[in-house]
């Protein structure tokens, strides 16, 4: 079997990588798993989706004759998906989990379906594939069913930047559709792999903007004049979470002889907000989730997903389970959740240092108060931010509703749990380019004092993208491309700096 892709490779491929191609020993265990099926066909043996219609229907027997004809009209009645497309990442990265679970050799396809899936990604032939109609059960159907008619040569896909009929691209990439045969279409839609897909972008993205949440409580603490004691180690060592005490120790390590800190040793403020004062807490919380489904979302990569499935070492064909997305469906609920704190908590920052009741900076960080209104607004876009992913963190697995006249009686609606897991994570980077924006303006009133070497680089590469705020001037697309940049990873302190995931 061949190994798992990792996390990250995944998201390589969905920005543009080429995936790696079949082996002999992926022919040859796809092979296998072929030739069970093609002695089901030829037999009277009762296999579900194979020699027998689907869901409610799975009574009702088909004809040898009538195996392919019923994988062409499962895909052509399951692709009714609505709504805008799902963005160009999120389908390569589908397609190339789809490859993945195939090419595992217990689906009972042909080999030559499994490379077609793969020359779609190494010859640039996405999909176009509606976001809703998932129910995360019976895997990810009407999406996977979208770009099954690809393959089949009709639906519709991107060939670069142009849409085009479904067998159009698969011309002009030199491709040719492929007839389906027996048990192919049920292989194809019957996987949750919109919802890896998708949350394996989301929690990439989210562990990038956690680390950049931790350099923004740091700047932010940098220009409130705060005190670095509530990070002490042995406050840590006295309640052993793991996460506090991984983002305590980043912290500690950003401030280390900070000569803002030696300023104002003899204050005498006795303590901070909760924001400051309980960072390690709050974010190492997220730390934790984060790990959480970033294990959730690994294991499912080296997952076999669709049913039935086929074990060729006893010729047994098994029909169970393995499609249903709430392994998946309940950690990005998390994910949602836990990106949802994190906003809050950075939105909350950012009040604060643009507030004189808090800060002794001037108001909303403006050089010249009242003829210019600084970031006032910014934090206003922050809140209607958070708003809008504190709904987003309802959990999507709350609402299961029956499908298939019964027989699918518990849905995961795992697809939803991580499309909006990905809304909120890009809005929670939002929230946090905002915050940057503030700390950094703030820092530097207090200039000619400087912070850290570490935090002055990190200061440095907001200013690449937001110049430091004199008279007013329009941010909001200086603040969305810092918020692309945390999310790439393009304002990411190098591996050695940054906060790890845990191994």
């Amino acid at each position: 079997m061949p190994a798992p892709v990792t996390l990250a490779q995944v998201e390589a491929v969905a920005r543009g990588a080429a995936p790696a191609p079949l082996g002999d020993a992926d022919r040859a265990a796809i092979g296998a798993a072929r030739a069970v099926i093609e002695q089901v066909v030829a037999g009277d043996e009762v296999v579900y989706g194979v020699t027998t219609g689907f869901g409610r229907l799975a009574s009702v027997r088909i004809a040898h004759e009538d195996a392919a004809e019923l994988q062409l009209n499962l895909v052509r009645s399951h692709a009714v998906g609505f709504g805008e497309p799902l963005e160009p990442e999120v389908v390569r990265a589908m397609l190339l989990l789809l490859a993945g679970s195939l090419r595992r050799g217990h689906s009972g396809v042909r080999p030559e379906l499994v490379e077609l899936i793969l020359a779609l990604l190494e010859r640039g032939v996405t999909p176009v594939v509606p976001s809703r109609g998932s129910v995360g059960s019976s895997g990810d159907l009407i999406p996977l069913a979208h770009i099954a008619l690809v393959l089949v040569g009709e639906g519709e896909a991107l060939a670069g930047d142009e849409r085009l009929a479904g067998a159009q691209a698969l011309r002009r990439a030199g491709l040719e559709p492929l007839r389906l045969t027996a048990k192919e279409g049920l292989a194809l839609i019957n996987g949750t792999h919109l919802m890896a897909a998708a949350g394996t972008l989301a929690v990439r993205e989210a562990r990038r903007v956690l680390e950049a949440s931790i350099v923004a409580a740091a700047l932010s603490l940098e220009a409130f004049k705060g005190s670095t004691v509530p990070f002490d180690a042995r406050l840590h060592a006295l309640r052993p979470q793991p996460g506090p005490g991984r983002v305590a120790a980043r912290l500690r390590e950003v401030l280390a002889g900070s000569p803002i800190v030696a300023s104002h040793a003899d204050c005498g403020r006795v303590q901070d907000p909760y924001t400051l004062r309980c960072a390690p807490q709050v974010l190492g919380a997220v730390d934790d989730a984060l790990a959480y489904v970033e294990g959730a979302v690994e294991r499912e990569l080296a997952a076999v997903t669709d049913n039935p499935l086929v074990f060729p070492d006893s010729g047994d064909v098994l029909a169970g389970g393995n499609f249903h997305g709430q392994p998946l469906s309940l950690p990005l609920d998390h994910l949602a959740l836990a990106l949802c704190e994190l906003a809050s908590f950075s939105e909350r920052r950012s009040y604060a240092l643009l507030s004189p009741t808090y800060a002794e900076l001037p108001p909303f960080l403006s050089p010249d108060p009242g003829l210019g209104s600084g970031l006032m607004i910014a934090q206003y876009a922050a809140a209607a931010l958070v708003n809008e992913c504190q709904v987003l963190a309802h959990p999507a697995g709350a609402g299961s509703i029956p499908t298939s006249a019964g027989q699918e009686d518990f849905n995961s609606m795992g697809a939803l749990a991580a499309l909006k897991a990905r809304t909120v994570v890009a809005h929670a980077a939002r929230v946090v380019a905002i915050e940057l924006v503030c700390a950094c303006q703030g820092i530097e009133f207090h200039r000619p004092l400087r912070t850290t070497g570490v935090l002055e680089e990190a200061l440095a590469r907001v200013r690449r993208t937001v110049p430091a705020l004199g008279r007013d001037r329009a941010l909001s697309g200086e603040i969305e491309a810092l918020a692309g940049a945390l999310r790439s990873g393009a304002l990411t302190l190098s591996d050695d700096e940054g906060l790890e995931a845990p191994t």
